[in-house]
């Protein structure tokens, strides 16, 4: 890897900067979307889309937190609403009581997949027409980032 110059650390700074506010408008264009629409947030799409995604529509609520970059609790606190409105259910291990699963309901999958298309408009009218091989590398890097593998 290269040394860092004065100019290379600039820029890596800017584009966190950019990075920060960009991604702070994309959320606020999707919570207010999927809020008029479906009347879940942006972070609850993105929980509901794990589970959706998930073997059997089930996770730990561990690795749940661990996909979504957040802490145990912060998931529990996030599905509380979920569960009361019958998005999402918990289920507890039967071999040990200290494991505990989120699950997603039938309901909970009909409301992701129609989310999906309001999340798809979102993303198109915010991203414009970018080409496929700048998408992908700044997926790369957003993957990089984030600490997972692309």
């Amino acid at each position: 890897m290269a040394e860092p110059t004065p100019h290379t650390d600039t820029l890596t700074t800017e584009f966190c900067l950019r990075l920060g506010r960009a991604w702070a408008t994309l959320s606020r264009r999707l919570d207010s979307s999927l809020g008029s629409h479906h009347g879940i947030s942006f972070a609850d799409y993105q929980l509901l889309l794990q589970l959706h995604r998930a073997p059997g529509g089930r996770l730990r609520r561990v690795d749940l937190a661990e996909r979504l970059g957040l802490t145990a609790s912060g998931v529990t606190r996030s599905l509380l609403p979920l569960e009361k409105i019958g998005l999402v259910t918990r289920q507890s291990d039967p071999r040990d009581a200290r494991v505990g699963y989120a699950s997603i309901t039938d309901t909970g999958r009909e409301l992701v997949t129609n989310a999906t298309v309001v999340v798809d408009n979102v993303s198109r009218n915010a991203l414009g027409g970018p080409a496929r091989a700048q998408l992908e590398a700044a997926s790369s890097l957003m993957a990089q980032l984030a600490g997972v593998s692309h």
